[in-house]
């Protein structure tokens, strides 16, 4: 595979920091220019940072690179790389615009933010899930005016909890599923320090997130026809999203019917088995096992399995028939690695093999 020049936009926000620590030494991205807003610009990396999120140091490759202005300089960084990642801080409107004139600029956007998910022509993939809605691209490309200019995003970081778990059992015929989602503080760009309210506590509301968490999956299962993706009908979610104090990651009790319940074999097997197009093209970020499977009853837990396959499989335990449901069983994913900056780069690298940046 061939290098890209590679561009983060949003480089100085939690998320952004998480791009930079991924994509320190990546086989094939090579981080040419950092940009942020208008008071970051024009500053050392370092200087421009006033808080460091992250556990790991600073790479120090990224330190003296000059941080550029996401709106003032676009045209430049548009011809300085062959593709941006985008984790911006801004009015979802404003963030819209800005990516499409990225696009239309012709520098492809592998994108984190939520202002385009719900475009009919960009795909809102989860690698190992719906990879063939890439081919809505071409569609995308043809309403922008654009040769290689388009934007692709991500799901929302929750879903990775649950979605990749409820996906491989499809197969049975989903009729419903309940799901609350438990959520760490670094989903909100937070850190104990910088969110004191979190201490001792549960806020049992983020907002737009249930509306995010019972819709967007509809989106993911859904089918690409006429140039655009047409929405699954089904099956229906129910969610509640619960902030919780957690550094990282998004723990999910999820319940579900089937119209041919299956046996508890047979679920644990479908997801043993289960594999994606990261796994058979084995892209760099991708984990080996996407599902990860705990027996014990206290499992998974963030503390002990947030860095699975260095954070990017999806967890599962405690299995078990329901009452009212046909299952009940606990989700887990890391919500900064597999929900957003890590998702996001195996979906750069799916693109780059399937040749979206050529």
């Amino acid at each position: 595979m061939k290098k890209f020049n590679v561009g983060v936009i949003g480089a100085t926000g939690m998320v952004g920091q998480r791009f930079l620590l991924l994509l320190e030494n990546h086989p094939w991205f090579n981080v040419v220019c950092l940009a942020a807003s208008s008071s970051s610009a024009g500053k050392r990396y370092a200087d421009a940072i006033k808080l460091w999120h992250m556990d790991e140091p600073m790479p120090e490759k990224f330190k003296n690179i000059n941080v550029l202005d996401a709106t003032a300089d676009k045209e430049e960084i548009a011809k300085t790389v062959d593709f941006c990642f985008c984790a911006v801080n801004m009015p979802k409107e404003q963030i819209r615009e800005l990516e499409y004139a990225y696009a239309r600029l012709e520098c492809p956007i592998v994108s984190n933010n939520s202002a385009h998910r719900f475009t009919d022509d960009v795909p809102m993939i989860i690698p190992e899930v719906n990879a063939e809605h890439l081919s809505v691209i071409e569609s995308q490309k043809i309403r922008l005016g654009t040769k290689r200019g388009f934007i692709a995003v991500k799901s929302n970081c929750s879903l990775q909890s649950y979605v990749p778990l409820l996906h491989p059992l499809k197969k049975f015929g989903i009729k419903y599923a309940a799901v609350t989602t438990y959520q760490a503080i670094s989903g909100a760009g937070k850190t104990f320090e910088t969110m004191p309210e979190i201490w001792d506590n549960v806020i049992p509301y983020i907002g737009g997130e249930e509306e995010k968490s019972e819709n967007e999956p509809l989106k993911i299962w859904g089918e690409v026809y006429g140039g655009r993706i047409v929405h699954a009908q089904s099956p229906v979610i129910t969610a509640q999203c619960l902030r919780v104090p957690v550094s990282d990651g998004h723990t999910a009790a999820c319940f579900v019917s089937f119209d041919k319940k299956p046996t508890k074999k047979q679920i644990l097997s479908a997801w043993k088995s289960f594999s994606g197009e990261p796994q058979k093209l084995k892209l760099p970020s991708a984990p080996q096992q996407f599902i990860h499977y705990f027996t014990e009853d206290d499992r998974p837990q963030p503390k002990l399995d947030r860095l699975c396959e260095r954070g990017m499989a999806v967890c599962a335990g405690r299995l078990r028939e329901d009452n009212l449901f046909d299952y009940k069983f606990i989700g887990f994913s890391h919500n900064t690695l597999r929900g957003a900056a890590g998702g996001a780069v195996l979906l750069a690298e799916l693109l780059a093999v399937k040749g979206y940046f050529d």
